[in-house]
């Protein structure tokens, strides 16, 4: 596999990416393109090969064939914050930044943007949840990435939380304008914040499509609805499986590909 920078207008570009585990092709023959400063959500069900993509596109994990084009600057934030407990939380943001005068107010500006600069002397351990996770963006933005790879972000936080969180990233992009890979399971979430909402199954793209929904987009919307189903049967999900329409808790798929 080679892995180089994309052309100008482009910040990902994949072709015929392969990754065998044992015998079995988890990625196989991928094809991707993903301009710069789009979001694309990718789902699948677990095992299908999403994070595998991401940590490839990432540079930690190699490729048994095929070609990977990202940009130099990109940053992951994983499902687990993985910030360092013994790092405050200013020190946590602008880890690995160079040293300098301007790397304190840098961290502080970035903290700020996630509404975490009174913690800025915090440690770790004190922080919720949601507060560890907002530090871990600002930790990726800090850095200005043109490719920004989000792995099952909000997985791990409650439902109240996990939509502050999906609106917080929404404006950090319009506001950055990295382009955006987000692993998720959450059907819900894909459609709330992509561009683009993708379907990996048996190693490749089964559906790739723009979401034309209006903005802000709301569950109840019928063009939303109509998306949602549509990926919901692209995962294998039966239409008697899905969850009431008035069901609060988000649509997401399980390991064997049903709802959950």
């Amino acid at each position: 596999m080679s892995t180089s920078t994309p052309p100008a207008a482009t910040a990902v570009r994949v072709r015929g990416l392969r990754r065998v585990f044992g015998a079995r092709p988890v990625l196989d023959g991928l094809e991707l393109t993903l301009a710069r400063g789009e979001f694309l959500a990718l789902l699948g069900a677990s095992g299908s090969g999403k994070t595998t993509l991401l940590r490839i596109l990432g540079a930690l994990d190699g490729a048994d064939g095929g070609e990977a084009l990202v940009p130099e600057a990109r940053t992951i934030v994983f499902q687990e914050p993985r910030l360092i407990p013994s790092k405050k939380v200013l020190a946590n943001v602008t880890v690995g930044l160079p040293r300098g005068a301007a790397t304190r107010a840098t961290g502080l500006r970035a903290l700020a943007e996630v509404g975490l600069e009174r913690h800025a002397d915090a440690w770790p351990a004190t922080l919720s949840g949601g507060e560890a996770q907002r530090v871990a963006l600002a930790r990726a933005l800090v850095r200005e990435p043109e490719l920004l790879l989000l792995d099952e972000p909000f997985a791990a936080l409650d439902a109240l939380t996990r939509l502050r969180m999906q609106d917080l990233v929404g404006e950090l992009r319009r506001i950055h304008r990295p382009a955006v890979l987000l692993v998720t399971h959450d059907v819900d979430e894909a459609v709330r914040l992509a561009d683009r909402v993708a379907v990996l199954r048996d190693g490749r793209l089964v559906t790739d499509e723009p979401v034309t929904v209006a903005r802000p987009r709301d569950p109840g919307d019928p063009a939303f609805v109509a998306l949602r189903r549509r990926l919901l049967a692209d995962l294998g999900v039966h239409p008697s499986e899905e969850a009431p329409p008035h069901d609060p808790a988000p649509a997401t798929v399980s390991p064997e590909g049903v709802l959950a």
